[in-house]
């Protein structure tokens, strides 16, 4: 376990620093809908895998995990907040109204976010995948022409930067540890692998702003992935799943039969009392 560096709480807590939501809304910028479409995008990410790993609080197997989870979990919250409220200038909306008054059909998160916690092994296998996703694809926005989107991505890979670091630790616990704990490890991987290619589809926005310098090209970012997450599985004694690859939704909300699920308990405060404060 050795072979990756922990990332300590101190260190972390420094990591807090930067933009806030409201923050963005000062500077005055404003997203074309391209841009607010793209952001929207990596926000609805961030807030789908936000609300599954929540669902751990109380739950996870010691009480760091607890507190470990959950701050992973609002860390992606904060991502999101930051990108809804980019998104949000080109259509004069609120966060709120993007995460909270928008339909099922309407979000356009992948499907890998939104698949099932499982035990707690399948969890950190889901974890493995999108943090080093987030990680390559956060590092990279960091160049981003729109200074925004540029800020945004670096103030998330700071934060990526350790959820990457919690799953490698804890894929390597999983895989050395017990038969037990290597069988669901491994079990959970074969159940996540299927909806990897996803992330990594360049759809029609992608190719329109990476001409801009604007966005990234999801495709760009398969092969530094492939090799992280390679050599973390080697390190722990675990394997790539060879498996068919699921059938892609390429984000229109197709396919995604947990997304309704999530989102009506989520959203269902919101609903019942519109325009509540607290």
């Amino acid at each position: 376990m050795s072979s990756f560096a922990s990332v300590d709480s101190a260190t972390r807590q420094t990591q807090g620093d930067g933009i806030t939501a409201e923050d963005i809304q000062a500077t005055g910028a404003v997203a074309t809908e391209d841009v607010a479409n793209y952001a929207l995008t990596l926000g609805d990410d961030a807030l789908m895998l936000a609300q599954r790993l929540g669902w751990w609080v109380s739950r996870a197997p010691e009480m760091e995990e607890d507190i470990a989870i959950g701050n992973i979990a609002l860390d992606l919250v904060g991502h999101a907040r930051f990108l809804y409220s980019y998104a949000g200038t080109a259509w004069n909306k609120t966060e709120d109204d993007l995460a909270y008054f928008r339909d099922e059909e309407e979000f356009r998160s992948a499907r890998l976010t939104e698949t099932e916690n499982g035990d707690f092994g399948q969890t950190i296998a889901r974890q493995l995948l999108m943090s080093h996703y987030f990680l390559g694809l956060y590092t990279a926005l960091q160049d981003s022409t729109d200074e925004t989107l540029a800020a945004i991505a670096a103030k998330a890979v700071k934060e990526v930067e350790y959820h990457a670091d919690h799953a490698n630790q804890w894929t390597l616990r999983l895989g050395l540890g017990t038969e037990e704990s290597h069988r669901r490890m491994t079990e959970g991987l074969y159940y996540m692998w299927p909806y990897v290619a996803e992330l990594f589809e360049d759809l029609p926005i992608h190719t329109k702003l990476a001409e801009t310098g604007e966005a990234v090209l999801p495709s760009s970012l398969r092969d530094e992935f492939d090799r992280n997450i390679a050599y973390v599985l080697e390190e722990a004694g675990l394997e790539i799943p060879q498996v068919p690859s699921a059938r892609s939704s390429q984000r229109t909300g197709k396919y995604n039969e947990y997304r309704g699920y999530i989102l009506a308990e989520m959203q269902s405060l919101a609903r019942r009392h519109p325009g509540a404060t607290w």
